[in-house]
């Protein structure tokens, strides 16, 4: 198999398993306006880990598109916003990965991704949000600093807390499987691994719980 179809192959796989993730898991943060959590983005980002930004783009659009013809709600407008949303954090991380492929690397772009989506995303929320929610613009207004702000930046912390304890085992599983070269640097230690994988955890926890408190505020 060349490697353009092993390529095509993988983004196919991914593209699927994003799809999947967006339909069956959909964790309701704030009710009105509705937002949620979906995973997708993980799979996204780690996309762009292994095949660079263009990569992340292409999935994240394949996926939104899919999404806005078979079960969402929002129409064009919020298949523009999941596009938006999912390549303001993974197309960022993974370009600064691209630059830097270490764990360090790895760190680095997903929490400058975390930041930059986050205020990529209270800029479209206060433009586009009104046009295919119909709430009034002053409303959105009212609500980036104490709705959407921390719902993004719980979003895009989750994400990359998840993205960060999923690479490596996932590259290695895909490279046994010989859908991807053996890694051929920045291979971390142990104990490296290890506290990265804690710090992961810790984060995903951290965000899990911060849902749960949210909700019952809110």
């Amino acid at each position: 198999m060349s490697t353009n179809v092993k390529k095509l192959t993988v983004l196919a796989m991914f593209a699927a398993l994003a799809y999947a993730l967006v339909f069956f898991i959909r964790i309701p943060v704030v009710p009105m306006p509705p937002l949620s959590y979906e995973p997708k983005d993980v799979v996204i980002v780690i996309a762009g880990f292994l095949f660079g930004p263009l990569s992340s783009l292409a999935v994240s659009v394949l996926v939104s598109v899919l999404e806005m013809v078979t079960f969402s709600g929002t129409g064009y407008w919020g298949c523009l916003m999941n596009i938006v949303a999912t390549c303001s954090f993974a197309c960022t991380a993974s370009l600064i990965y691209k630059k830097r492929r270490t764990l360090r690397g790895a760190a680095v772009g997903l929490v400058v991704a975390a930041v930059f989506a986050t205020g990529v995303m209270l800029l479209w929320n206060y433009f586009i949000t009104p046009i295919y929610t119909g709430y009034p613009r002053a409303a959105v207004a009212d609500m980036l600093v104490p709705v959407f702000l921390p719902f993004n930046l719980l979003k895009t912390g989750l994400n990359a807390g998840f993205a960060m304890l999923l690479y490596r085992p996932l590259r290695l599983a895909l490279a046994q499987a010989r859908l991807l070269p053996p890694s051929s640097g920045g291979v971390s230690s142990k104990k490296v691994t290890l506290g990265v994988a804690l710090a992961s955890v810790f984060v995903i926890a951290t965000g899990i719980l911060l849902v749960l408190a949210w909700k019952n505020i809110i």
